[in-house]
């Protein structure tokens, strides 16, 4: 990562029960279903359709969900929760 832009892309290495496991050019994050709700009901093939936008933000456009990477690498950060 360049400031804070992904240069390599997005993946979904895997999908559990529990959430989910992204890699962000080579860090891997986990997606846990408690604080990530919209993932847990998705169908497969939406999940796995993740992209980085123009910001550096990931975007599920299936989904209509974004996510801040910087609020993966710092979650502290980034109180607020879904409910």
């Amino acid at each position: 990562m360049k400031s804070g832009i992904v240069t390599s892309g997005v993946e979904v290495v895997q999908i559990n029960p529990f959430g989910l496991w992204i890699d962000i050019a080579g860090k891997e994050f986990f997606l846990d279903h408690q604080e990530y709700p919209w993932f847990q009901k998705a169908t497969l093939s939406a999940v796995w359709n993740v992209t980085v936008d123009r910001s550096g933000n990931l975007h599920w456009p299936d989904l209509d969900v974004d996510l801040e990477i910087a609020s993966l690498e710092n979650p502290t950060e980034y109180p607020l929760v879904y409910r």
